[in-house]
């Protein structure tokens, strides 16, 4: 089998461009993205100057990723005030931008809280604009060392499961540095483990419409040294028929407070097949995902795609011959259904794992409880 095989000794970060940062030219403030559309073929930065410039990257998918996107969100309100812009008009179109990603709007909203407290308090809009910034500063670095204490729980969980190593592990579209103030939520656990020397395997869904498996979680894979390998979203049934997986990690976009799960779409199937092939199904988010307004599954808004990013292959390089500028794959006029996100039942996850810890199995009161937990937890 053709595949990357692990590097012993190489581990470092997947770029050498933040994927998210705040920068004060002479010209004024900005917040620059590593444009993730852009990868693997080149890592280009994408400058945004007001509130409306990081809408469009939000829905580009130039930023992505449940984690980062509240850190983007809290930006966005930030960058609105320092530049003199009606926060609470930035705030509705930012918290608008994807609508399932749960983290954007609670980001959204951090942001502008900590603006309008301190507008309320001093009367001084750039005293509120330095408020909005530090606030979104500290989104940052929790959300970082969320990640380092989720991937902990995550390893200890596998070892549990699993103990001896050897992991070969499943996950679906991309989890990791991109979509993190650290190195992200389920391929930080798969991280982790590689760096114990207990992965054997990850196996990477190439994740449809956009291929964030293929071009994203291999690429960071790639650049941490993991042994991988890269295989058709349609091929994890016969995986899984051979006994070759041994655990599913994804991360969330949403968790409803019963405990069903908003993930990039094609997750609901794997949770499907690996409760058929008893394999465990392990979720890892950040508590900030839960989302206890959020009753059940079926209240969760699902972001529908535009179909031409299943009917044309949408590459920086090609030529502009399909509505979405992309080489078409499918007859003119062919009609697409493509939903981003698709929701699986808590009965079929084995355990959500936080950076407050794990919960299995998963039911209302147990994340109840985390969620309580997570609030009396001192921030640093």
């Amino acid at each position: 089998m053709a595949d990357q095989q692990a590097r012993p000794g190489e581990d470092k970060r997947p770029s050498g461009i933040p994927v998210i940062r705040w920068e004060e030219p002479p010209e004024g403030p900005v917040l620059i993205l590593l444009d993730q559309t852009r990868l693997p073929s080149e890592e280009v930065e994408l400058v945004c100057t007001d509130a409306s410039a990081l809408v469009e990257a939000i829905r580009s998918l130039a930023v992505r990723g449940a984690p980062v996107l509240g850190i983007a969100g809290a930006y966005g309100v930030a960058l609105a005030a320092a530049r003199g812009f009606d926060v609470d008009e930035a705030a509705e179109a930012l918290e608008s931008a994807r609508p399932t990603a749960v983290n954007l709007s609670l980001g959204v909203r951090r942001g502008l809280a900590a603006y309008r407290d301190a507008l309320a308090a001093t009367g001084d809009p750039t005293a509120a604009a330095t408020a909005a910034l530090a606030s979104a500063q500290a989104l940052h670095r929790e959300d970082a060392e969320a990640s380092a204490r989720m991937a902990a729980h995550g390893l200890a969980l596998l070892d549990e499961l699993m103990p001896g190593g050897g992991h070969r592990v499943l996950t679906h579209c991309n989890t990791g540095a991109l979509v993190s103030g650290g190195e992200g939520t389920a391929f930080a656990v798969a991280l982790a483990a590689h760096r114990v020397g207990r992965l054997r395997r990850l196996w990477v869904d190439e994740t449809r419409p956009l291929l964030q498996g293929a071009r994203l979680t291999a690429w960071e894979a790639a650049r941490s040294g993991m042994a991988y390998t890269l295989l058709t979203d349609s091929a994890a049934g016969s995986l899984f028929a051979a006994g070759e997986v041994d655990a599913v990690l994804i991360g969330a976009d949403r968790i409803a407070a019963d405990g069903s799960v908003a993930n990039k779409v094609g997750s609901y199937p794997l949770a499907v097949l690996a409760r058929y092939h008893h394999v465990p199904f392990i979720v890892v988010a950040p508590v900030t995902t839960i989302d206890p307004d959020t009753p059940d599954g079926v209240s969760i808004e699902v972001e529908q795609r535009p179909g031409f990013e299943v009917t044309e292959i949408l590459t920086p390089q090609a030529t502009a011959m399909g509505g979405g500028g992309g080489v078409p794959l499918a007859p003119l006029g062919t009609q697409a259904y493509n939903p981003a996100f698709d929701v699986t039942p808590p009965e079929l996850v084995t355990a959500i794992v936080t950076e407050e810890g794990a919960v299995s199995p998963v039911t209302p009161e147990a994340l109840a409880a985390l969620c309580a937990k997570a609030r009396a937890t001192p921030v640093v």
